[in-house]
């Protein structure tokens, strides 16, 4: 088994280049996906979150109250640290899990947006860092998610410099051009990922 990070900042287009490794047959554990999932109703990540910062987080249907939680941690590093503390653990429980189902010759890609941040990059065989200029990840969230400039600075500002996220990539996939050129490109990565995971 090949274990993949793959990571890229916000804009960069690191969703289209797991689409595509997937489509491919690379096994995706996505991060975004699975801290979702370890707060839906019932759980309990979902009863943590709510013992932590109070029923006000929660919806009149009884979800997590995304809007209102961000608004409470992402001014707050110490709230920030607390959220991290109950989602984190459970997040790499649950990749852990679908890790071990993958079929041994499997290359499983765990597509992780903050990989640089949080130093993870030890816990895979190989980084695939995705990356695009700042003017043109600015574009992208401005024109493609209907964010304000603002909006798009401030969270491209939250992330780590490129240079943090080159530092620790093994494969590099630079997306400035258009999608037309992104797939030759990705499929090159898949062919050189089959290869080193029958090692």
């Amino acid at each position: 088994m090949l274990k993949v990070g793959l990571t890229g900042g916000i804009g960069a287009g690191k969703s289209e280049v797991s689409r595509l490794l997937a489509s491919y047959g690379a096994v995706l554990i996505d991060a975004d996906e699975i801290a979702r999932e370890v707060v839906e109703p019932g759980t309990p990540g979902l009863a943590a979150v709510v013992e932590a910062f109070g029923p006000e987080v929660l919806t009149p249907e009884g979800t997590l109250d995304r809007p209102r939680l961000g608004a409470i941690v992402f001014s707050d590093a110490e709230r920030l640290a607390r959220l991290n503390a109950i989602v984190h653990p459970l997040v790499g429980a649950r990749s852990a899990e679908l890790e071990a189902a993958a079929d041994p010759d499997a290359v499983v890609v765990h597509d992780v947006p903050l990989l640089a941040e949080n130093g993870l990059a030890p816990l895979y065989d190989l980084v695939v860092v995705v990356d695009a200029a700042p003017g043109t990840r600015l574009d992208r969230l401005v024109r493609l998610r209907g964010m304000t400039e603002s909006e798009a600075r401030a969270r491209m500002a939250a992330q780590a410099e490129p240079e943090q996220r080159r530092a620790v990539a093994d494969l590099i996939v630079d997306n400035d051009g258009p999608l037309e050129a992104l797939e030759p490109r990705v499929r090159e990565i898949w062919a050189e990922l089959r290869q080193r995971a029958r090692g």
